[in-house]
C-alpha cells in the first residue's frame, strides 16, 4: 500500500481546522495544517489584535494587512451593493479578528439540527466539548461549563462597563426582560453580560490556546502561505490536496482531507474540485465530479443600528476600551421560533465598521434577527484560486425575516428613545436617525429602508450544509463526509445546517473538538 505521506490533512488554520489539527496531532496523527495566510507564533502576534476593542487593530493597516482576507466580498440584502466582508486569514483565522465574544448557541439549535437529520449533534452531543474547549472563570464548575480548556470565558465586570451597556441593560430590564448572568447556561434569555475569550484584558485565538502548546508534537506539521486550489481524487476517494505555495503548486497526499476553510473558502475549494452546482461549473470549464448544493443555503444575522450621540462621560475613552459587553436574547413570539431575536450594546459600532460601513455615530443600540430563514449564495467567479467567489447573502429575502427585524427596530427604538438611553445621549436621537425614524409607522417604506440599510453580524454559515445521508439540500452528512466521497470532509461554521442562535466562534470550536473525538 502507498504511503500516503499524512494521516490528516487539514485544509485553514481556524476556529474549527486549528482544533482539529492540534488535537489530533495530540492523539498520535501525522496532521499537515494548510493554511493560506501566514503561520506564525503566538507571541508574534501584532499587539494591536490582542486589545480589548478590536477597532485598534482595524484602524491599524498594519494589524490587518495579511491578517483578513483581501477581496472578499458580499452584497448584505437584494437592494445592496458588494462590500467588504471580513474574513480572518492566518494562524487563528477569524479568531484572530473577530468581537472576542464567546457565546454559545443556545441548545434549541442542536435539538433542531438533531430533528433535522443530523444524527450526533444533539445537545446531549455537543455540551461536552463546549465545556471541553472552556476556561470560565465565573461559572466553571457548573455542570454545564468547564475549567481549565485552551478558551477562557471572561465576563466585564458591571463597573468596567461602557456608558452604552449600562443604558441599554437598564432600558431592557424597564421593558421587562430578565438578568441571565450566564447567557451560555441552558434555556438562559434576558439580559447578559457578553462572555469574552480573553485572559487579563488580552484576545486569545485558536492558535493561542490550540496550536502552541501543539508545536512541539512530532506529527503536527503548520504550513503557512500555502493556498489550497483543489482536492486531489482517485476515482470518488480523496487522496490529497494541489497547493500553491512560493508560486509553485504541489499535491500532498494523505489518508483524510477535512476542509476548515471556512465559510467562503471551503465552498470555493469544493466548488474547484467540480463538486457543486452542475450547470455553474460547466459555465466555467469545470469537470462534473459531483452534483451538490455548494454555496447554497449560505446565512448570517441581519442586523440594523440605532444610533446614540454619546455624551463625553459615556462615550469610549481609549482604544482599547470595550466595545461591547452587554446583550439581550429574547424570542419574537413567532409561533416556533425561540431566542430567535437579540439586542446588543455597542460603545462604537465595531459591527458597522467590519462591514466597511461608516454610516453610524460613536454609540448606539442594535438589533438582529439571531434565528434567520433567508438564505444566500456563493458562486466561484473565475476557476482561479486567486479569484474570491461572488456572495449574495440575501438577507431578509425571505418575509418573515423581514417582519420580525421591522418589529425589532421597533423595539429598539421605544428603548433609544426612552429614560435610560436619555441618560448617555447628548443631543437629539431623533435627528441622528431621522431617515429611519421617517419610516417608521409603514411597513413597505421601512422594509425597504432595512433592505437598504441592513448589515451583517460576520456569523457566516451553511454553505455546505450538513444533513441527512438523504437530505438533498445537504452537501455533508453528520459525520462531516462530503457525500457521494471517501476520504473528504468539512468541518466549520460552513456545515451549519442554519446560523446559530449566537456569535459563530465557539460552535466553531466545539464542532473541531467533536470531530477530532470521532476522527479517531
Amino acid at each position: 500500500m502507498r504511503d500516503t505521506g499524512w494521516d490528516v490533512i487539514v485544509v485553514g488554520a481556524g476556529s474549527a481546522g486549528a482544533v482539529l489539527a492540534a488535537r489530533s496531532a495530540e492523539r498520535g496523527k501525522r496532521v499537515l495544517l494548510l493554511e493560506a495566510g501566514p503561520d506564525y507564533r503566538s507571541a508574534h502576534m501584532h499587539e494591536a489584535w490582542r486589545s480589548p476593542n478590536p477597532a485598534r487593530a482595524l484602524m491599524d493597516p498594519a494589524a490587518v494587512a495579511g491578517l483578513v482576507w483581501d477581496g472578499v466580498n458580499a452584497s448584505r440584502t437584494d437592494a445592496q451593493p458588494q462590500a467588504p466582508y471580513w474574513r480572518g486569514r492566518g494562524a487563528g483565522g477569524s479568531s484572530s479578528v473577530n468581537g472576542q465574544i464567546a457565546i454559545r448557541p443556545p441548545m434549541e439549535d442542536f435539538a433542531d439540527w438533531a430533528a433535522a437529520g443530523c444524527a450526533g449533534w444533539s445537545p446531549e452531543d455537543v455540551l461536552p466539548y463546549f465545556a471541553r474547549l472552556e476556561d470560565d472563570e465565573e461559572f466553571g464548575d457548573e455542570p454545564y461549563h468547564g475549567r481549565g480548556g485552551p478558551t477562557p470565558i471572561f465576563r466585564m465586570p458591571r463597573d468596567r462597563w461602557g456608558g452604552v451597556d449600562g443604558a441599554l441593560a437598564a432600558a431592557a430590564r424597564a421593558a421587562g426582560h430578565a438578568w441571565a448572568p450566564d447567557v451560555n447556561a441552558p434555556g438562559a434569555a434576558g439580559v447578559s453580560p457578553y462572555p469574552i475569550n480573553s485572559r487579563a484584558g488580552r484576545r486569545v485565538t485558536v492558535n493561542d490556546g490550540y496550536l502552541e502548546p501543539a508545536r512541539s508534537l512530532p506529527g503536527l506539521t503548520v504550513r503557512g502561505d500555502a493556498l489550497v486550489e483543489r482536492v486531489v481524487f482517485d476515482g470518488d476517494r480523496a487522496v490529497g490536496v494541489r497547493v500553491i505555495t512560493g508560486g509553485t503548486a504541489v499535491t500532498e497526499h494523505a489518508d483524510e482531507i477535512v476542509l476548515s476553510a471556512g465559510v467562503i473558502h471551503s465552498p470555493a475549494i469544493l466548488l474547484r474540485s467540480g463538486i457543486g452546482p452542475a450547470a455553474d461549473l460547466r459555465r466555467l470549464g469545470i469537470e462534473v465530479r459531483a452534483d451538490l448544493p455548494v454555496g447554497r443555503g449560505m446565512q448570517d444575522h441581519p442586523m440594523i443600528v440605532v444610533g446614540l450621540p454619546l455624551t463625553a462621560e459615556a462615550a469610549v475613552k481609549t482604544a482599547d476600551d470595550r466595545h461591547t459587553n452587554v446583550c439581550v436574547r429574547y424570542s419574537s413570539g413567532t409561533p416556533g421560533l425561540v431566542h430567535d431575536m437579540m439586542f446588543v450594546s455597542l460603545n462604537m459600532n465595531v459591527l458597522a465598521m467590519e462591514s466597511a460601513d461608516t454610516r453610524f455615530p460613536s454609540g448606539g443600540f442594535g438589533v438582529w434577527l439571531n434565528q434567520t430563514l433567508s438564505r444566500g449564495v456563493l458562486t466561484l467567479a473565475s476557476a482561479d484560486p486567486q479569484a474570491q467567489p461572488e456572495v449574495r447573502e440575501r438577507m431578509l429575502s425571505d418575509e418573515r425575516d423581514l417582519a420580525r427585524l421591522r418589529d425589532g427596530v421597533r423595539a429598539l427604538v421605544e428603548l433609544a428613545r426612552g429614560p435610560e438611553a436619555a441618560a448617555v445621549v447628548d443631543g437629539s436621537v431623533d435627528a441622528v436617525n431621522a431617515e429611519l425614524f421617517a419610516v417608521l409607522d409603514d411597513d413597505a417604506k421601512l422594509g425597504d429602508h432595512l433592505l437598504a440599510t441592513a448589515v451583517d453580524a460576520q456569523h457566516g454559515t451553511s454553505t455546505c450544509r450538513m444533513g441527512a445521508e438523504d437530505d438533498d439540500s445537504a452537501v455533508v452528512d453528520p459525520a462531516c463526509r462530503v457525500r457521494g466521497f471517501a476520504g473528504l470532509r468539512v468541518v466549520d461554521a460552513s456545515i451549519f445546517p442554519s446560523v446559530p442562535r449566537a456569535n459563530t466562534n465557539l460552535a466553531s470550536i466545539m464542532a473541531g473538538e467533536l470531530m477530532a473525538d470521532r476522527l479517531a
